[in-house]
């Protein structure tokens, strides 16, 4: 399994507002087209972490393609009210918001 997290800044007070929207997508065809198994969002003291599961490493590939699809420009909309990066100068994609592993581990 292959897992990705992204940092940025979110009013707690938002968290139902992107439940929703996040809710709405993973009802689509579009986390099986992402390769998304799994999704978690957090926040923490105006830190917003959305923590995705995948089946395996793919590059990103398939989230590149996604992101041309409607439903993925929408959401990427829809969240903007609620969802700001955490740092805005130097941020183009979500690639520039994920945190990099430095320890993992797992049972057997």
């Amino acid at each position: 399994m292959h897992s990705t997290l992204i940092v940025a800044r979110m009013n707690p007070q938002s968290s139902a507002e992107v439940a929703d929207l996040f809710g709405a997508f993973d009802e689509s065809e579009m986390p099986h087209r992402m390769g998304t198994r799994r999704r978690q969002l957090f926040y923490y003291r105006g830190l917003y972490f959305h923590l995705q599961d995948f089946d395996a490493d793919t590059g990103g590939a398939a989230i590149e393609e996604a992101k041309r699809a409607p439903a993925f420009v929408r959401i990427s909309d829809d969240l903007k009210p609620f969802i700001e990066a955490y740092d805005p100068a130097t941020w183009k994609s979500p690639a520039d918001a994920m945190a990099t592993r430095f320890y993992h581990w797992s049972a057997r």
